[in-house]
C-alpha cells in the first residue's frame, strides 16, 4: 500500500492551492499537471506511483492542483495562464524553493514556457511533454484542433462523465486494463465537474503562447510520442523550430501521458537533464509586459492652465498612474513629462492597470492614450530595453484618446482573463519592420 503524502494548503490570492512536496533530491523540481489533476488520487494508480516515485527519487519533487480542479479551491470561472503563474510561484514558495525545473505534461506545458520566460531567475529548466504552444488550428498550424473539434469534445465530457472519458487517446497501451480504467473514472471525477470541465476545455483552446517561445533561454527539454493521439507531434516540431536552445527527444509510443508507456525514457532523459543543470547565472533577459501611456494634448494643456495649475494637475496625474501600478505590480521604470513608461510581470494586470489609470484620471478632465505590447526586454539594473520598448511606445501611439491599445501577443496572453478586445486591424508601426495585429481593450471588461 503506497503512502499517500501529507498535502498542504498555500493562499494565492483569495483561492487555496492544494500541494505536496516529496523526496530530497538535490534539484527542486515542480511538476505541473495536464488537463485535470487530484494530488491524492495519483497516489492510487500504480503507473502513476511508479512515475511519481522515480521523479522523486533524484529531485526534491512539488506537485500541485491548479485551482479549480483536484483538492485546490474551486472557482467561478477558470483562470488565465497568469493567474496559474501566481499559483505556481506561491507553491514555490509555500515549499520554499528559490529555483527549481519546471515541469509541465500536456496543457502545463505552455504555462512552465510563460513561467520560464518571465521568472528566468527562478526557473532552473523548462521540461515540456506532450505539449504545445497552441492548440488551435491555424494556417501556420493545420495540425491543430478545430472549434468543432472542441465542442464534441465537450459534449463527450457533459454526457460521458463518471467513465473513463479520453483514456483511449491519452494512454492507448492502457485503456484494456480494467483497473486502470476504474481508476482513471474515478480521477476524473474526483478532479472536477463535468461543467468545469467544459470550461476547461474553452481555456485550453484559447491558449497561444506562440510569441513567447524564442524568449525562454533557460534550458529546455521537450518529449514528444510520435504517435500521440492527443496532441499531434508536430505541436512539438513546431516548439522546437522557434525555441532558442532545446534538446528534443521523440519517444516511441501512442501515448499521451507520461505515465504509461513512455516512462522509463521520460525518467531516464528528465535524470540526465536534472544532472547537467548548472549553476545559475543572473538573466539579463526577462519576458515583460511594456506600459507606455502619455496625456493628450498636454502641450495646449499647460497652455491655457498657466504653469502653477498645470503643475498641479501633473503631480495629481503622477499620484494617480503611481497608485495604479502599485495596485496591480507594475514597476516605474522611467517618466518624461506627462508620460509614464513601466513593466509588469503578467499582461492581463498591465492591460487593467492601464484601463485603471484612464478611468481614474477623467474626474480630473484628462484623457490619456496608452499602448502596450509584451516581449523579451534586456535589463540593465533599473533600465529596461530592447525591440518590445520600441514596438511598445509605437503600439501606444496609435491609441486614440481614452484609448488602451494592446498587440496581438497581449492579447493571446490573456486568454481565460474575462478581458474583451475591438479588432483595429493590421498596422505598420515605425521603425518595426513587421506589421502587427492591434486591439483595443474594451474596458468594461477591464474593470477589478
Amino acid at each position: 500500500m503506497t503512502t499517500v503524502p501529507e498535502t498542504h494548503y498555500v493562499k494565492s490570492g483569495e483561492v487555496s492551492i492544494a500541494y505536496q512536496v516529496v523526496g530530497g533530491g538535490p534539484v527542486d523540481l515542480v511538476l505541473v499537471p495536464g488537463w485535470l489533476s487530484n494530488i491524492e488520487c495519483f497516489w492510487e494508480e500504480p503507473h502513476v506511483v511508479r512515475f511519481l516515485s522515480a521523479l522523486a527519487s533524484f529531485t526534491r519533487l512539488i506537485i500541485f492542483d491548479k485551482r479549480g480542479t483536484g483538492l485546490s479551491d474551486r472557482v467561478t470561472h477558470m483562470p488565465s495562464l497568469e493567474t496559474r503563474m501566481d499559483d505556481l510561484r506561491a507553491v514555490m514558495s509555500a515549499a520554499r524553493s528559490e529555483r527549481a525545473i519546471v515541469c509541465g505534461y500536456s496543457e502545463g506545458g505552455p504555462l512552465c514556457a510563460l513561467f520560464a520566460a518571465t521568472y528566468p531567475s527562478r526557473t532552473a529548466g523548462l521540461v515540456m511533454i506532450g505539449s504545445y504552444a497552441s492548440r488551435k488550428r491555424s494556417a501556420e498550424q493545420p495540425w491543430g484542433r478545430t472549434r468543432e473539434e472542441l465542442e464534441a469534445f465537450s459534449r463527450l465530457c457533459e454526457t460521458g462523465w463518471g467513465g473513463p472519458v479520453g483514456l483511449d487517446v491519452r494512454a492507448p497501451s492502457l485503456v484494456n486494463n480494467e483497473e486502470v480504467r476504474r481508476w482513471y473514472s474515478r480521477f476524473l471525477r474526483m478532479s472536477a465537474s463535468p461543467s468545469a470541465v467544459v470550461s476547461l476545455n474553452e481555456m485550453n483552446f484559447e491558449i497561444d503562447i506562440r510569441h513567447v517561445l524564442p524568449s525562454i533561454r533557460v534550458p529546455t527539454l521537450v518529449m514528444h510520442a510520435t504517435g500521440d493521439r492527443t496532441v499531434d507531434v508536430r505541436a512539438s516540431h513546431y516548439m522546437m523550430k522557434h525555441l532558442p536552445s532545446a534538446k528534443y527527444v521523440e519517444l516511441p509510443s501512442n501515448d499521451h501521458l507520461p505515465w504509461a508507456d513512455d516512462v522509463d525514457t521520460i525518467i531516464r532523459e528528465i535524470c540526465a537533464f536534472a544532472a547537467d543543470i548548472e549553476q545559475p547565472v543572473e538573466p539579463d533577459r526577462v519576458l515583460a509586459t511594456v506600459l507606455f501611456s502619455d496625456i493628450v494634448g498636454s502641450t495646449e494643456r499647460a497652455i491655457n492652465e498657466g504653469d502653477r495649475h498645470w503643475r498641479e494637475l501633473l503631480a495629481k496625474h503622477h499620484e494617480v498612474v503611481r497608485h495604479e501600478l502599485t495596485r496591480h505590480r507594475g514597476h516605474e521604470v522611467d517618466t518624461a513629462g506627462d508620460g509614464f513608461f513601466a513593466t509588469f510581470d503578467g499582461p492581463a494586470r498591465a492591460v487593467r492597470c492601464a484601463a485603471g489609470i484612464v478611468q481614474a484620471l477623467r474626474p480630473l478632465g484628462l484623457e490619456i492614450r496608452a499602448g502596450l505590447h509584451t516581449g523579451e526586454c534586456e535589463t540593465v539594473g533599473e533600465k529596461v530595453a530592447g525591440i518590445a520598448v520600441h514596438i511598445g511606445a509605437r503600439v501606444a501611439s496609435e491609441a486614440l484618446p481614452g484609448e488602451v491599445v494592446v498587440s496581438s501577443t497581449v492579447k493571446d496572453l490573456v486568454a481565460g482573463s474575462g478581458l474583451r478586445f475591438e479588432d483595429r486591424g493590421v498596422h505598420t508601426l515605425k521603425g518595426i519592420p513587421e506589421p502587427w495585429h492591434l486591439f483595443a481593450v474594451d474596458q468594461s471588461s477591464a474593470r477589478v
